[in-house]
């Protein structure tokens, strides 16, 4: 789990897709680590979700090839945090997985505590910029809260030349 640009994301997936390398990505960016690998969630009174990690393996994560890493020591105590509310969840997964919908008309959620929260699928491929997707992510995460949704601004800006062009013979 990260803190990217404020937003809480929780990125989930299969072992071995490339969760905490993204993470480990995210940070070096200057984003924030909450928690690699075992993840407590917890739901707040007012019904919202906050996850945080083990005290045991605080602000440590594996990385494949080099084994543990303490990342507050590494890049220290700015590029971690010990507790953030999740706002949405990135799913990892594998290529062969189809994406139904490709323009974000359809809005995914991922139900945990009785928390629903938006889920992106993300297909995960060689030379993909992992990190660059989530931060955008993130950010469109922030003008969607703002009521700035792109893809039912393209689809009413269609639908208005549609109607301006009137029907096609």
């Amino acid at each position: 789990m990260v803190d990217v640009f404020g937003v809480g994301v929780l990125i989930i997936g299969r072992s071995g897709i490339g969760k905490s390398e993204c993470a480990l990505e995210l940070i070096m960016r200057g984003h924030r680590l909450v928690a690699d690998d075992l993840i407590h969630l917890e739901r707040s009174p007012e019904g919202k979700l906050y996850g945080y990690g083990e005290e045991l393996g605080r602000h440590m994560m594996e990385i494949r090839g080099l084994g543990i890493v303490d990342v507050e020591r590494l890049f220290g105590v700015a590029a971690t945090r010990e507790r953030k509310r999740v706002h949405m969840v990135i799913e990892l997964s594998d290529p062969e997985g189809e994406i139904e919908d490709r323009t974000g008309l359809e809005e995914r959620r991922w139900e945990a505590l009785g928390v629903e929260l938006p889920v992106k699928r993300i297909p995960v491929t060689p030379g993909r910029n992992l990190s660059a997707i989530v931060e955008v992510a993130a950010r469109n995460f922030l003008l969607e809260e703002r009521g700035l949704k792109a893809a039912k601004e393209l689809e009413r800006r269609l639908l208005d030349k549609m109607r301006e062009d009137g029907p096609c013979i």
